[in-house]
């Protein structure tokens, strides 16, 4: 397959936490979600893509190229969003635009202007008497704005209220519909994941849990809710985490669709992938 982005062993190491060897691809064309918890490595291991954090080992491939030695070329082909908006409060529209034009030599105002009027921002105010959610906006239209075939974006629709979200969603599976762009997006919303993503990574204590496809995760992981006895004859080698209680076991497996046709004595719930990250974290 493809990729737009390859991980391989690397490793960031500061005095009270580590990214620890992490490994993940991130097909070309597809939406990634990046999720784990607040200090959990994903802001990190974004800014190590980018060359902002200097990684101490392992490899990355952008585009197929090394991050570093090819820092510019890569650069001038990704749009990137974090959580906080770094242009200047006295800037308007228009001054974004022309200092974007001198910077990628892709800038396209038509585009910029197309998606600054979508998202109803206004062109005659300064940034400094922009919400955050409208600098959210800015930041995200900018990005879109200059034929980047990949987005990365940092908790980009956090901040948004729920009808605004949903229109940036839309935007994002719009921009990949070519196949040809690609999107790497961390976020704490896991419904907006959800709703647009191919795949999730899951990052916890700088370790990656696992990457695997949405639909893997949603169709093929389930909850069964048994006995001791039940338990025992599971085959553990599809077992994805336990919770013991006094009422019995609640177990979260990858196989649920082979346990549902060779098992129906066994209760079987479906799974969100909210719920399979708590099991993960908080199970056995």
């Amino acid at each position: 397959m493809d990729n737009a982005i390859v991980l391989d062993g690397v490793t960031k190491q500061y005095s009270n936490f580590k990214l620890d060897k992490i490994s993940f691809s991130v097909p070309r064309g597809s939406i990634m979600g990046f999720v784990g918890e607040n200090g959990a490595g994903k802001t990190t291991t974004l800014k190590t893509i980018l060359n902002l954090v200097h990684k101490e080992a392992g490899n990355i491939r952008v585009f197929d190229l090394d991050h570093i030695k090819e820092e510019r070329k890569i650069k001038e082909q990704i749009g990137v969003v974090f959580d906080e908006s770094y242009f200047h409060d006295n800037l308007t529209l228009g001054h974004i635009s022309k200092i974007m034009s001198k910077i990628y030599s892709t800038w396209e105002e038509n585009t910029f202007e197309k998606y600054t009027n979508q998202l109803k921002l206004p062109g005659d105010k300064t940034i400094k008497e922009f919400s955050r959610g409208m600098k959210m906006k800015l930041s995200i239209a900018a990005a879109l704005s200059h034929k980047a075939k990949l987005l990365i974006l940092d908790e980009a629709t956090s901040g948004l209220d729920p009808i605004v979200r949903d229109e940036i969603l839309d935007i994002f599976l719009d921009f990949i519909q070519d196949e040809e762009h690609t999107i790497l997006i961390s976020s704490h919303i896991i419904s907006d994941l959800e709703k647009i993503a191919d795949y999730i990574t899951f990052i916890h204590e700088g370790k990656i849990v696992f990457s695997k496809s949405k639909d893997d995760l949603i169709y093929n992981y389930g909850i069964v809710r048994c006995r001791k006895e039940d338990y025992d004859k599971l085959d553990k080698n599809h077992i994805a985490g336990v919770r013991r209680s006094q009422f019995g076991y609640e177990v979260m497996v990858d196989n649920k669709t082979e346990l549902e046709r060779f098992r129906k004595d066994l209760i079987i719930d479906s799974t969100s992938i909210e719920d399979i990250i708590l099991f993960k974290v908080k199970g056995e």
